[in-house]
């Protein structure tokens, strides 16, 4: 009997605590998180851009594209929650409210990001700058894909 408590136990703990990793945070933490990241990918594509445009530091863009990777594959759709379609983080959300009802949409902008961001780094570690640009300009359309569909401009507030 004691067996089945504590596997009845386990399971309720492991569920509860998928719920719980899904939601933590209030809306407008996660509205922060996820702007933050956010900028942290631009910055990381600026330094990419001054690279392939200036003076080309392969440690640099090496350095830019593994962030910009990690960030693609952290899962942080799950910062996407009901309630934080509108709202404040560091600055008014700017995200479309279609993001939360277009599953098949997110998914044709989002999985081809993945893929291009994952490319990035690797195509970053060969060092070849030609081919880093061509994959600059392909993970920029990605990111512009996203970007002209879920994103309002500044002045649509």
């Amino acid at each position: 009997m004691k067996l089945k408590q504590l596997v009845a136990a386990t399971l309720a703990l492991g569920i509860t605590s998928v719920a719980l990793a899904q939601t933590i945070g209030k809306p407008e933490d996660q509205i922060r998180w996820r702007q933050s990241a956010y900028h942290t990918m631009a910055w990381s594509m600026g330094r990419i851009k001054a690279n392939v445009e200036g003076t080309y530091n392969k440690d640099q863009v090496v350095e830019a594209a593994n962030v910009i990777q990690a960030i693609a594959n952290s899962k942080m759709g799950a910062l996407f929650q009901p309630g934080t379609e509108k709202g404040k983080g560091w600055k008014d959300t700017r995200v479309k409210a279609e993001l939360f009802t277009d599953k098949e949409g997110v998914g044709k902008v989002g999985g081809p990001y993945v893929k291009e961001a994952n490319e990035m780094a690797k195509v970053a570690a060969s060092g070849d700058l030609a081919a880093i640009k061509t994959q600059f300009g392909k993970l920029g359309e990605a990111c512009k894909a996203c970007h002209d569909k879920f994103r309002q401009e500044d002045d649509k507030k």
